[in-house]
């Protein structure tokens, strides 16, 4: 399945192909072992292999390796009775078909109608789709599904350094966020941990102006806002309301992190996970996207891999 002028191709995985990702042992089970075996999955996972929303945003390479070192890592993970993963299974994976110098936001507007189309053809009724790698730009296109399958704006959680509320000025990824509020996609947006700077005075304007809710890193950081009460009081908040939500965390916001926005400064990836579980518990959820890994050596791939392991199965673990 190719996009519309063949920038991008959707390979879609069989059982076999996953076979060979992982490693089984005797005595053991593995989630390589488990997932795909569902005829109506619960959660359905894609790959997003691209860094042309990050390039077109100013921005490094890299956010196109970040699927497959998770991939490797979660298919070795073990079934057991806190999670077997048998009501998971991976679609597959979008890629670039042809390489792309020019012009990357109208590539980007073709990603984003091709990854539309792509959800809307395989999420079924029920089904929640958990879409990792590739740049911060393809929220654009989750929302827009979202809200299409539900028939209303939808609610948005993102943890991240960076607001990618940016203006309107052609798609890619530091402007995800306020494309979707402008098309009326998008109705509330909470962003916790921005970074004061690297967030333009206009960003934090606009936010403001358009009803949403932010806090920024540095209140942590003195003790003046604590991320566990937040999220909570976010899930609280955000329960009142019978509006879908959608969950984002950008790997950008932990510190150190392989990334398409490296930074020594941000929060740990335990924090991170308690920020999933929270979320996970609300009663109406979208879509869960984990983009802007950017793992370039074998140590990145470890690193980052594991981490989208551990973040996909928290969620799981949480919602179901």
């Amino acid at each position: 399945m190719l996009s519309k002028n063949n920038s991008f191709e959707l390979l879609k995985f069989n059982k076999n192909d996953l076979n060979n990702l992982f490693s089984p042992r005797d005595g053991e089970n593995k989630f390589g072992q488990v997932i795909n075996n569902s005829i109506q999955p619960r959660y359905v996972i894609l790959g997003i292999e691209e860094s042309v929303g990050p390039r077109a945003n100013s921005g490094k390479s890299g956010a196109e390796n970040g699927f497959k070192t998770f991939l490797n890592a979660f298919l070795n993970m073990q079934s057991n009775e806190s999670l077997t993963g048998e009501h998971v299974s991976v679609l597959g994976k979008v890629f670039q078909h042809k390489e792309v110098k020019d012009d990357l936001s109208r590539t980007i507007q073709e990603l984003d109608e091709f990854i539309f189309q792509i959800l809307k053809e395989h999420i079924s009724v029920n089904q929640i789709p958990i879409v990792i790698g590739g740049g911060h730009n393809n929220a654009f296109p989750l929302i827009n599904f979202s809200a299409n399958r539900f028939s209303k704006a939808i609610n948005v959680v993102n943890l991240d350094a960076h607001a990618d509320y940016r203006l309107l000025e052609g798609r890619h990824s530091g402007n995800p966020f306020s494309y979707a509020f402008d098309k009326g996609t998008l109705k509330q947006y909470h962003v916790f941990g921005l970074h004061q700077r690297y967030n333009s005075q206009r960003i934090l304007d606009d936010l403001r102006r358009d009803g949403h809710f932010f806090t920024f890193n540095e209140a942590y950081l003195m003790e003046e806002r604590n991320y566990l009460q937040d999220f909570r009081n976010g899930l609280k908040n955000l329960a009142k309301s019978e509006d879908p939500l959608g969950i984002e965390l950008d790997l950008d916001v932990i510190s150190r992190m392989p990334s398409s926005a490296f930074s020594p400064v941000g929060i740990s990836i335990a924090e991170c996970r308690r920020y999933l579980r929270i979320f996970a518990g609300y009663n109406k959820i979208a879509y869960l996207h984990l983009p802007e890994g950017a793992p370039k050596n074998e140590e990145e791939d470890r690193i980052v891999g594991k981490t989208l392991a551990y973040f996909v199965s928290d969620f799981i673990t949480a919602h179901g």
